[in-house]
């Protein structure tokens, strides 16, 4: 048997090399690179594997987090096709792809995360940044992935990659199982040779296939649907990621059944498909949100039924209504005790379209779908193009990124009060058009994943919206970005704190408690006071990118013309007022008020509380 005598940081990158996917008959590399920061955890092992093996390219990120974000913004945008490897070294460099690590594993996003670990053979610990436990000489902070990996292991031998190579890249290439990966790597373990099997290290494609639905709960689904009044589909990520939209097109089309679109489904219609009723649940649209009250069927197709989408449980309240989920993953089809049908998403539509050839729902159904359509696009131009003064609202700024943006462009957000106004208000027009990661929302993501999705489409224009609380948590990937020569057009909200978390306060009785920018008032210990000035187009400034500064929407729409001919990042800085707001349709999300308070506004919110919480079910 042939053999090739490599440390386990070469073998690792070797193999990583060889590793192609293959859906549909198309086939390509899965892994695109490694992203990270090198430390004396990896420096000497995966450092100088990717230094002598220049063909698996390294990226040098500025944050441990953002190579995760960046991964995860790449994977998506590839439908999780292909993804990074993301290396660190020990301690804190390891801990801070912790949030990365959930944020990939919640949304189903695969990632595979290289950490630095403490000494296998243990005598020269404690080793610095290691964190000791008298219990356990056998625990590292790397421990902290277990929970935010669909599949971790630890190398403490180099033989030990024959079985976890293999099953990562199982875990990795699984669309209903995968996430983040973590292989921690002691730091000696990397640099120590063995004699690997040459044909490790040959070529293997991954085949991802495309599972069609049991014959007997197909028959079951069609039956439930030709005994439906008032049938809803709940487009999820899986229509996407399935690449199906094309089929939910026609399905919809020749059915009449109305859909309404997750966050991670939204563009599984262009927005004026006719039967598209745009954005359900928490951020829905009223069309959605009262069809899906009435629904006595609900076709749950790719969706998790997050919070968002059920708001809190309370946006099915038909006392008759059934579910029937379509679903990669066991684990979702399952939920609400519905019908699961276990099975790809384009495969599943079509074999329902065969089967319920000639039947669709009644006339009054079908038109009320289009009504809603039709009514909810007036709501947007009026949202998109009602002048609102100086600052300009939220929704405005959409309207003109929006209105300036071509169809395959790309709109990325994450947190904040944003992504609920672009899942409402963004007029699709392309499936990848939409990018929102709102599994984890999680601050941060959005210039390090729009820098990802920029690397995966480097032939489209990707425009960051990100509030000023996201922009100070990350805003290094900037720095990358033009480095890299990926450029990203990013327009900067500059509403004066977290104005998401602001506006819940006010709705709880709390007025904004801790939410604004804010110097501390001496009078009442609070954070009160004048506002803190911040500039942020010096900030953008001082990372490399091109800045502009909007005042107004005309201003707005002239700094996207100046944007779109430049090279390089640009970060649009536009001031919006936080008092203008998008209204909610519908919908409510339960987050729980404090039973007893001093504070009349308190009280109040509690008995509103009170009164909508008995809305929400439970599904047997």
């Amino acid at each position: 048997m042939k053999t090739q005598r490599l440390t386990t940081a070469q073998a690792i990158i070797r193999f990583l090399l060889r590793q192609q996917v293959e859906r549909d008959g198309r086939r390509q590399p899965f892994f695109a690179g490694c992203l990270g920061i090198f430390g004396h955890g990896c420096i000497a092992g995966v450092g100088q594997a990717l230094q002598q093996d220049p063909q698996f390219r390294y990226y040098q990120t500025k944050n441990e987090q953002a190579s995760v974000h960046i991964a995860t913004g790449f994977a998506k945008m590839s439908n999780r096709l292909r993804t990074f490897a993301c290396v660190s070294s020990i301690g804190p460099g390891a801990t801070n792809m912790v949030t990365g690590a959930a944020t990939a594993t919640v949304n189903r996003i695969p990632v595979l995360l290289l950490p630095g670990d403490i000494f296998a053979r243990r005598n020269v610990g404690p080793v610095l940044q290691q964190l000791e436990h008298p219990s356990s000489q056998d625990l590292s902070v790397n421990d902290c992935f277990r929970p935010v990996s669909k599949y971790w292991d630890r190398i403490n031998r180099p033989d030990q990659l024959m079985n976890a190579l293999p099953e990562m890249m199982r875990v990795l290439t699984s669309q209903a199982e995968t996430g983040a990966v973590t292989l921690a790597l002691p730091q000696d373990v990397q640099a120590e040779a063995w004699d690997y099997p040459a044909a490790l290290f040959e070529d293997r494609v991954w085949r991802v296939p495309r599972p069609a639905p049991e014959p007997a709960l197909l028959n079951r689904a069609v039956e439930l649907i030709r005994a439906s009044k008032k049938p809803l589909i709940v487009a999820g990520g899986g229509v996407i990621y399935s690449e199906a939209t094309e089929a939910l097109a026609k399905f919809a089309a020749l059915t009449g059944i109305p859909v309404g679109e997750t966050q991670a489904g939204k563009g599984s219609l262009r927005y004026d498909h006719p039967q598209n009723l745009g954005a359900l649940g928490v951020t829905g649209t009223f069309g959605a949100n009262i069809l899906a009250r009435e629904a006595d069927l609900v076709m749950g197709i790719g969706t998790r039924y997050s919070d968002f989408t059920t708001a809190s449980k309370t946006a099915f309240q038909n006392p008759k209504v059934r579910f029937l989920n379509i679903n990669i993953a066991e684990f979702d089809a399952f939920k609400h005790s519905g019908l699961p049908i276990v099975a790809d998403a384009r495969a599943a539509l079509n074999a329902l379209a065969k089967a319920l050839r000639g039947w669709q729902v009644s006339g009054a159904h079908w038109k009320r779908g289009e009504r809603f359509n039709r009514a909810w696009d007036k709501e947007v131009d009026r949202i998109y193009h009602t002048p609102t003064g100086v600052p300009v609202s939220q929704g405005e700024v959409i309207g003109a990124v929006n209105d300036f943006s071509r169809p395959r462009d790309v709109v990325l957000c994450a947190a904040g009060s944003l992504p609920g106004d672009l899942h409402k208000l963004w007029r699709t027009r392309d499936p990848k058009g939409y990018h929102l990661e709102y599994g984890y929302s999680c601050m941060g993501y959005e210039i390090a994943g729009g820098l990802g999705a920029k690397m995966a489409a480097p032939d489209r224009e990707v425009y960051v919206m990100v509030g000023d609380g996201s922009w100070l948590m990350m805003s290094s990937e900037i720095v990358t970005s033009v480095q890299e020569g990926y450029k990203l057009t990013v327009v900067l909200l500059d509403n004066h704190g977290f104005q998401s978390i602001g506006g819940l306060s006010q709705a709880i009785g709390s007025g904004g408690f801790g939410t604004r920018y804010r110097f501390r008032n001496p009078k009442t210990g609070h954070l009160d006071g004048d506002p803190v000035p911040i500039d942020f187009a010096a900030g953008a400034r001082s990372l490399g990118a091109h800045v502009l500064v909007a005042r107004d929407i005309p201003e707005l729409k002239d700094a996207l013309v100046k944007a779109r001919k430049q090279p390089r990042t640009t970060v649009i800085v536009v001031e919006t007022d936080p008092e203008k707001r998008v209204p909610g349709y519908e919908s409510w999300w339960d987050v729980p008020v404090a039973e007893v308070s001093e504070h009349p506004s308190v009280r109040k919110a509690r008995r509103d509380f009170a009164k909508a919480v008995k809305r929400e079910r439970y599904f047997l």
